[in-house]
């Protein structure tokens, strides 16, 4: 999802950036019961403990974490940690929804259902989503989506640290020099880091090229100020389509969903809170925002759970085996090569739409 929306000013804000994303959460807790989609990483762990400070100030009913759990995926085991947030935020109430049998598969019931009802649609993950949703007694759902991008660091970051380190290594300061070279120089650079993207295993060359370069445009957009940069994520298509799309699938079900670290309010009280330089990278935004809220080890984490394999189950492997390889532009798309990502050991969802719209045409469909 390549681009940017029309650039708009951010709404005018006195508050931290703490109070505004109250602001953003509290329509969910007041028009309870609010949920909190919860996999144990920081940016999950960060709403779910801001909605449950607020609810506890503020009177509201607690916030109830959602976890998917797949006890057959190793790799998607985050158990540790999210015990280690639940019993920091005291909470005792916890749907903890356990999926073995493909439930998440992109090619899945759930999965299929919503296909034909509402077509291709992006992300191809929320295709899955009403195993969850389904779950719920309506009411409001929190994600902690965006929060890569919010909270993590901005161009400016090295030469923030460079700033206030007094011994630096070699690295921050090639950081540092990338930060400040015109864009067209940043473009190339960006060229050569972006060739090793998973699309190059199967788009043609020629639409590969046209991806490097849609995406290299894209990588350099960010101003080198803080605060713009900040504000800049406001205009990204694929954050806006996200959330909109999200939105729209939830309230299929009755639910209101929102994402509050994409909340413009946050957005434009982190971009004032952080001035010009910022904050020297995500762990310290993260303490920054929510020391308060969450214990020192869960701000500091730098490790993070693989959920590929949810979405690439034995219903996404079967149809790649007998797929006639109708519904991809073979101008721009390998089939033979696209069929061995969905039958190899290193799936991606990346490829999900691809997917969708080769299963619709197969199965005579909406395209």
């Amino acid at each position: 999802m390549y681009g940017s929306l029309p650039a708009t000013q951010p709404p005018e804000s006195i508050g931290t950036p703490r109070e505004a994303l109250d602001d953003a959460i509290r329509p969910a807790l007041v028009d309870g019961p609010c949920y909190v989609t919860f996999s144990g990483g920081r940016d999950s762990s960060a709403v779910l403990a801001a909605a449950t400070a607020l609810a506890r100030r503020e009177g509201h009913e607690l916030p109830v974490p959602v976890t998917r759990v797949y006890p057959d995926l190793p790799d998607t085991d985050e158990d540790d940690w999210q015990r280690a947030v639940i019993d920091h935020l005291g909470l005792t109430e916890w749907i903890r929804l356990e999926l073995r049998n493909g439930e998440s598969d992109l090619l899945g019931p759930a999965a299929c259902d919503a296909l034909e009802r509402r077509g291709v649609l992006w992300p191809p993950a929320l295709q899955t989503t009403g195993v969850v949703f389904e779950q719920l007694r309506g009411g409001s759902l929190l994600t902690g989506e965006g929060g890569d991008a919010v909270l993590g660091a901005r161009r400016i970051m090295p030469l923030a640290v460079l700033r206030h380190r007094r011994r630096v290594d070699r690295a921050m300061i090639r950081y540092g020099a990338l930060a400040v070279l015109p864009r067209r120089a940043r473009q190339r650079i960006a060229r050569r880091t972006i060739r090793t993207t998973v699309q190059r295993r199967w788009l043609r060359p020629a639409a590969f090229e046209q991806h490097v370069g849609l995406l290299a445009v894209d990588a350099c957009a960010e101003p080198l100020d803080y605060g713009a940069a900040t504000w800049s994520i406001s205009r990204q298509r694929s954050f806006a389509t996200i959330a909109h799309n999200h939105t729209a699938a939830a309230a299929e079900y009755g639910i209101r969903a929102s994402e509050p670290l994409l909340d413009h309010r946050f957005l434009a009280a982190l971009a004032r809170a952080g001035g010009h330089a910022g904050f020297p990278g995500r762990t310290a935004t993260m303490h920054a925002l929510f020391s308060d809220v969450l214990p020192p080890a869960v701000l500091g984490r730098s490790t993070k759970a693989s959920f590929n394999l949810v979405n690439a189950g034995a219903a996404t492997r079967e149809f790649a085996r007998t797929w006639d390889g109708s519904g991809v532009d073979e101008e721009l798309v390998d089939v033979e090569r696209l069929r061995s990502v969905w039958l190899s050991d290193e799936p991606t969802m990346a490829a999900g739409v691809l997917l969708h719209g080769a299963w619709l045409a197969s199965a005579g469909g909406p395209r």
